[in-house]
């Protein structure tokens, strides 16, 4: 089976692609001594902040429509570019005008967070973590600066295909808005890379953010990993081969012991017993295996059966605790793949719990349910799990306003309707 290094050069190179998005919004921190105050840190940060404030207002709004227009055509072009490899085969027409019906009715809460990411002050764009291609993330920041804050490590979702960095814009935006930083993780998609490339971008990314954070006023002893669908199974692996290599002594650049928890939203986490489903939704059985470099890749990159290998207890015990969120509804990924995974990793000492949601799909716990607004029992949880030693931090979230509705109720049960996931 081919691995990355046989793969067609489909895609644009990074120059071709990120050079003018990296021109216009590029943000680029090195690395202090670990004895440098963090109020200077801090500071630093806001001076760089003020002096972008003070360029003229036609200039700050021709950088912003720069920078749109760099992402839109990265995403454009990674598309049909995806599109030719993939083929044109029945399944996969189906499901993307069905896509694209459900991103139509959508559309209006996603123009509002689309104006928001590009041009909130709070959004820091493709931060650059590595050297490799999408090596970039997002930051989302609170309005207020007065103390260090919590941080979510996000790592989207996107049938490790069609992944990007800004499908963590909503969720990102909410939670800052309750003074907690959000890091939005970009990393190599398929064909552009294969799943040990995924692993090695994220757990760069989670090292970058664990050594520079407190530089955006982040607290590096309150960091906390989450991914979503494919995010959730390429960061529980990246967690996992952090703690093998931590356990056996071997050089790192981030510690098991920085991470409080980890959050896994509608993951798969064995993929020798989803492959088929998988290639009876349109993720085809080849693609599949070209994507996880073959049988043996889907065994070694699947965390429920690494977890079991006996070799392995003492970086068992080093992991965080894990808590794993499904919708029962769940035809993507059927809800048992978490179950059994909690399971696993109840039976082999690691301290994990589940959660589901009767009736909730793919999508409705990360998409639908952000945009319907009001209360979110999904979203309560989280800020309640990350500000539970914080009376004053929980204080304020008892206060806050319930949130905006961002697409009428009409259209949202319509896109449930249609929806490819």
């Amino acid at each position: 089976m081919e691995t990355s290094s046989s793969l067609p050069a489909i895609f644009p190179s990074t120059d071709e692609i990120m050079e003018e998005a990296e021109t216009v919004s590029l943000v680029r921190v090195s690395s202090l001594p670990s004895g440098f105050p963090s109020q200077q840190r801090r500071r630093r940060v806001g001076n760089n902040t003020a002096s972008l404030g003070a360029l003229p207002r036609r200039q700050q709004f021709g950088r912003e429509i720069g920078h749109a227009a760099a992402e839109t055509y990265l995403l454009t072009r990674l598309s049909f570019k995806l599109l030719s490899y993939l083929g044109v085969g029945y399944r996969w027409i189906t499901r993307l005008l069905a896509l694209a019906l459900y991103a139509m009715l959508l559309m209006p809460g996603f123009l509002q967070v689309a104006y928001d990411y590009f041009f909130s002050s709070q959004v820091r764009r493709s931060v650059v973590y590595g050297d490799q291609p999408r090596n970039r993330l997002d930051l989302y920041l609170p309005t207020n600066s007065d103390e260090l804050k919590p941080v979510v490590i996000f790592v989207t979702g996107g049938a490790w295909i069609i992944g990007y960095k800004a499908w963590g814009s909503l969720l990102g935006l909410h939670l800052a808005e309750r003074d907690i930083i959000v890091a939005c993780i970009d990393y190599r998609n398929f064909p552009q890379g294969t799943i040990s490339d995924m692993v090695n971008d994220v757990s760069q990314g989670i090292a970058f953010i664990c050594n520079n954070i407190v530089e955006f006023g982040g607290d590096p002893n309150k960091i906390y990993l989450m991914g979503q669908s494919a995010g959730a199974h390429v960061s529980a692996c990246a967690l996992l081969q952090q703690a093998v290599k931590e356990s056996r002594g071997e050089s790192i650049s981030w510690s098991m012991s920085q991470i409080n928890a980890y959050f896994g939203l509608s993951g798969g986490y064995n993929l020798l017993k989803l492959v088929d489903h998988f290639h009876g939704r349109g993720l085809y059985r080849s693609i599949f295996l070209s994507i996880m470099e073959g049988e043996k890749g889907m065994e070694q990159f699947s965390p429920e059966i690494i977890v079991q290998n006996p070799g392995i207890s003492s970086a068992v015990s080093l992991l965080p605790r894990i808590i794993l969120f499904h919708g029962t509804s769940d035809y993507s990924i059927p809800s048992h793949a978490s179950k059994i995974f909690v399971d696993t990793l109840r039976k082999v000492g690691a301290e994990a719990d589940l959660i589901l949601y009767d009736g909730k799909t793919h999508t409705d716990l990360f998409l639908q349910d952000p945009l319907r607004g009001g209360k979110d029992e999904f979203f309560d949880y989280l800020i309640g799990f990350i500000h539970a030693n914080d009376k004053e931090a929980l204080a304020k979230d008892a206060m806050a306003p319930p949130r905006r509705r961002f697409v009428p109720e009409i259209l949202l049960r319509l896109a449930g309707k249609v929806s490819p996931f």
